[in-house]
């Protein structure tokens, strides 16, 4: 049992089936989530954020595992951009993920974990799943929905298909869809991943499998490989450059010699004592197959013809490599042609994709500026 196993989530129940893209459905689904700050009397000032591949609920309050601050506490706060004096915040572990909600690794009718036998989800399933715990939250509209990344797809999901439920979209760093170099690095992972004898064709999780564990070498090298993605090379070059760990360097060998790999592998290790094998391959794949112009039939601007009335604002970082400053004005176009209210910035920061979590004052007065 790992420690991620031994704690007790607050979750909520959904009283009906989840209807999936799939065509399935998926009955008694659980969402855990945490909330932060007070819903006024007239349950208008809920902000819903949405957490990227590997965040969960915790977006301002201590990682129950891992000891850690809260993904985004910078961002989500008393005072902060997104104020929990003036706000109340919902955040919840996406459909398909480990940290409470139904996933993989949840007991499934037959009374074993799902595993791979889990239904196939997409970003438009797990968006479905977040407005039925509205719906059990007692939350009707939305002051606004908040996200980075693959919080930012579920952001422009929630817009495009329930834009009656907010009145504000503020979508950083992500895409509305996926390219073919995007879908590759995910690949690459997820082979990592089925390549350890320990993953077992996905039934690791009562023992079985190398040890016990799981197929924890190939998570924590698809780990490794994701994470090189959400860096740029100027940071990376900064923080590590060729610099050799502190020993003899003429001892050469395949150990960790430089600093970047030893970096890379220590996110690699400690990945998986909070995530689960299975949920990653799950929820990359429902990544991959987040396309808004193939849903509106192919031309991305008919995704939001309903959301005229909604106000948009959009952020791209000049060195996030991952989804792109093009990627981002490609949903402004979209926005454009369809005359709903948008705003779009492009914010220089040094650190790549991951910009978003990570100290950059522009988009802290972004943010207040547009939830305020």
């Amino acid at each position: 049992m790992t420690k991620r196993d031994a704690i007790t989530f607050r979750s909520a129940l959904l009283p009906q089936p989840l209807p999936l893209d799939s065509g399935r459905e998926l009955a008694g689904v659980v969402m855990a989530y945490e909330t932060y700050g007070e819903l006024n009397e007239a349950r208008d000032n809920a902000v819903l954020v949405f957490h990227a591949l590997t965040g969960d609920q915790f977006v301002a309050s201590e990682h129950p595992v891992t000891g850690k601050p809260g993904w985004w506490e910078r961002m989500v706060g008393p005072g902060r951009p997104v104020d929990t004096d003036r706000y109340f915040v919902v955040c919840a572990n996406v459909l398909g993920s480990c940290m409470g909600s139904t996933g993989p690794a949840t007991q499934g009718p037959e009374g074993e974990p799902y595993a791979m036998r889990f239904p196939v989800i997409t970003v438009r399933d797990m968006v479905r799943a977040q407005a039925a715990l509205l719906d059990v939250l007692g939350i009707d509209t939305l002051h606004a929905v908040v996200g980075g990344s693959m919080g930012g797809m579920q952001a422009l999901s929630f817009a495009a298909n329930w834009p009656q439920r907010t009145r504000r979209v503020l979508a950083i760093a992500t895409t509305a869809r996926h390219s073919a170099q995007n879908i590759a690095f995910h690949e690459v992972g997820r082979q990592a991943i089925m390549a350890d004898p320990a993953w077992n064709g996905g039934d690791y999780y009562e023992g079985q499998g190398e040890g016990g564990k799981g197929p924890e070498k190939g998570l924590a090298v698809a780990r490794m490989a994701a994470h090189i993605t959400y860096l740029s090379e100027a940071g990376l070059t900064e923080k590590f450059g060729r610099r050799l760990q502190d020993r003899d360097a003429k001892s050469f060998g395949f150990d960790a010699d430089f600093q970047v790999e030893s970096y890379l592998r220590h996110q690699g290790i400690s990945f998986t004592d909070r995530f689960d094998a299975n949920s990653y391959l799950y929820i990359t794949r429902a990544m991959d197959y987040f396309d808004l112009a193939e849903e509106a039939g192919g031309r991305l601007a008919d995704a939001f013809v309903a959301a005229r009335d909604v106000r948009f604002c959009l952020v791209s970082f000049d060195t996030d490599w991952l989804y792109t400053t093009a990627d981002m004005r490609e949903v402004v176009h979209a926005l454009n042609a369809v005359a709903a209210p948008v705003s779009f910035v492009e914010l220089s920061a040094p650190y790549g994709h991951d910009s978003f979590l990570l100290d950059v004052p522009a988009l802290d007065r972004v943010v207040r500026g547009f939830v305020g």
